[in-house]
């Protein structure tokens, strides 16, 4: 009988996988970390035999190469791949022998990258698994935009017949075994469903096997999100061959030698939770959590090779967040010390400190800096009129571009906007944490820059006037009773609103959202007081509210533009 262990790397948002029978296993994608491997193969009383790669990784560092070293099991790895150490080159259709009727087989399933490979794990000739990396994951697939620009659009296609491979090849009850699609930023959705699924499962639910292909690439690449800054050093690492890990204490550090690291420049992070941080810590050190995704955001905003200092806690709490850095290639801290900030600042210093708030309390504020430091796909979907918008990996080279004052800034729930905060204060600005769920916005009374449909209808009955900005074909099929046109493509060639909508209030909706976005930002600068509908009207026919149609056009500006979204 086969069994298959999951080993969780939930920082990066990833699994790797060991899978076996009685006395022989295979290592699936394993992270760099390879210790937990080697326990997970002692408990089961199992040799590793293979290491398999699906991909070169763009998102960490792997442990593939030194565990099959120090194990002497084989190291599969795709043969288009282009790597510079000795492994044992796949193709599709290659197979490993496990033990008696276990049996790994390698299935061709570029998308994420053009060399991806699957491994369908078979038991006496049956597929009872399949490993499928970046390529078919829980709701979605791998993202096709790591490897090169150029390649993009082609790797989406391949991403859709991929995914219609492994479906058209395997029973529906295998099990789907993908290495990323839980946070990873290598996966272009969120995990729908929870953490386990099957073929069967993905051909009702996954984007791939429901939509034609399409739909499936033109979403799929508009819904491609931004891609962490150390992800351009991953795939080297991977394909030159990453060197054994030291996960030993670093050099401990006292108060003169931290001050002096920062005066020269380097950083010094401190591990602690963000409500410790802001109470007190050295002044000039930045905050990103030891529990929090401090792999994936620390990597992304250093200078790439800059020293590191870590402040924690507890020696327990730095030795986690040193096996979370080997991950993403931060290999040996410059030094380290624990215990708290009294313990940090030389004799005669003081801690630094900084107030934290809740949205309740920013709403009653007048004259301060909003400061929304969410990614652009987070703002998209709704944020409070008239903030600043730096997503936090950007903060650091964008801080002269805020204006002077007391800086509230605020992420989705408060992890981020801890890091920005340090940031800022590390600056010498003035600075409040908000440390709330961006969720209480509303209904703190802050202003929506963006409202849902119910909330737009509430507008208009209240005076505003809904702006339908998409062009008259699109009207004419339906749109909201008592909505005005005027498409995105007049407004663009600088048509006035129509008379009606002028001196009033503007809600304004499109097809999906893409285009009122767009108006909003133009009438805005026109000096109207306008808001959008997010989602637009599928959003609105969604909820149920009435949509009427016209039996011709109305009367409209004439434009070239097609506005299409």
């Amino acid at each position: 009988m086969y069994f298959v262990d999951t080993i969780e790397v939930p920082g990066l948002g990833n699994r790797g996988y060991l899978a076996g029978g009685s006395h022989s296993a295979v290592v699936v994608d394993p992270p760099r970390d390879i210790d937990r491997v080697i326990t997970a193969a002692a408990l089961r009383g199992v040799r590793i035999t293979h290491v398999v790669e699906t991909h070169v990784h763009n998102d960490y560092v792997t442990g593939g190469l030194e565990l099959a070293r120090l194990t002497g099991a084989a190291y599969l790895v795709p043969a288009a791949a282009r790597v510079a150490y000795a492994r044992v080159p796949v193709a599709d259709g290659d197979r490993a022998h496990i033990e008696d009727d276990l049996v790994l087989r390698a299935l061709a399933t570029p998308g994420h990258t053009p060399h991806h490979t699957s491994y369908v794990l078979e038991e006496a000739g049956h597929a009872v698994a399949v490993f499928t990396g970046g390529s078919l994951l829980i709701g979605t697939v791998g993202r096709p935009d790591l490897v090169e620009p150029g390649l993009t659009g082609g790797l989406a296609r391949a991403q859709y017949d991929s995914a219609h491979r492994l479906a058209a090849e395997l029973p529906d009850e295998t099990r789907v075994l993908p290495t990323h699609g839980f946070g990873s930023f290598c996966s272009a959705g969120q995990s729908a469903g929870g953490a386990a699924t099957t073929i069967g499962r993905e051909r009702q639910v996954n984007d791939a096997l429901v939509k034609d292909v399409d739909t499936f690439v033109a979403e799929l690449l508009a819904a491609l999100d931004d891609v962490p800054a150390y992800y351009a050093h991953m795939g080297p690492a991977n394909t030159q061959g990453p060197a054994p890990v030291d996960l030993t204490p670093p050099r401990p550090a006292d108060a003169e030698e931290i001050a002096a690291r920062l005066a020269a420049g380097e950083w010094v992070v401190d591990l602690r939770h963000r409500v410790a941080f802001a109470e007190g810590h050295v002044a000039g050190s930045v905050n990103f959590e030891a529990e929090g995704q401090l792999a994936t955001y620390l990597a992304w905003l250093l200078p790439w090779g800059k020293p590191v200092t870590l402040l924690a806690e507890t020696p327990a709490q730095l030795a986690d967040a040193q096996r979370e850095l080997v991950r993403v290639g931060i290999d040996r801290p410059a030094a380290a010390a624990t215990g708290s900030p009294a313990d940090w600042v030389r004799p005669g210093e003081r801690p630094r400190s900084f107030p934290r708030g809740t949205f309740t309390d920013l709403a009653a504020q007048d004259g301060v800096i909003t400061l929304d430091v969410r990614r652009d796909s987070e703002r998209h979907a709704g944020h409070i009129k008239g903030s600043l918008h730096i997503p936090v990996h950007e903060l650091r080279g964008r801080l002269s571009e805020i204006p002077d004052g007391t800086v509230w800034v605020h992420c989705a729930g408060g992890m981020r906007a801890g890091i920005a905060a340090s940031l800022l204060d590390a600056a010498g600005r003035d600075v409040v944490a908000v440390d709330d769920s961006f969720d209480s916005a509303r209904a703190a009374g802050l202003p929506m820059a963006r409202v849902t449909p119910a909330e737009a209808r509430e507008r208009t009955d209240a005076g505003a006037v809904l702006v339908d900005v998409r062009e008259a074909p699109e009207w004419a099929e339906g749109h909201a009773p008592g909505a005005v046109l005027a498409p995105l493509s007049a407004l663009t060639a600088g048509e006035p609103l129509p008379e009606s909508a002028r001196s009033r209030p503007v809600v304004a909706i499109c097809r999906s959202g893409k285009r009122s976005r767009e108006a909003a930002v133009l009438l805005s600068a026109r000096g109207a007081e306008v808001v959008d509908v997010v989602g637009g009207m599928r959003a609105w026919t969604e909820a149920g509210l009435p949509v009427v149609a016209e039996a011709g056009f109305p009367e409209v500006a004439e434009s070239g533009a097609s506005g299409a979204e």
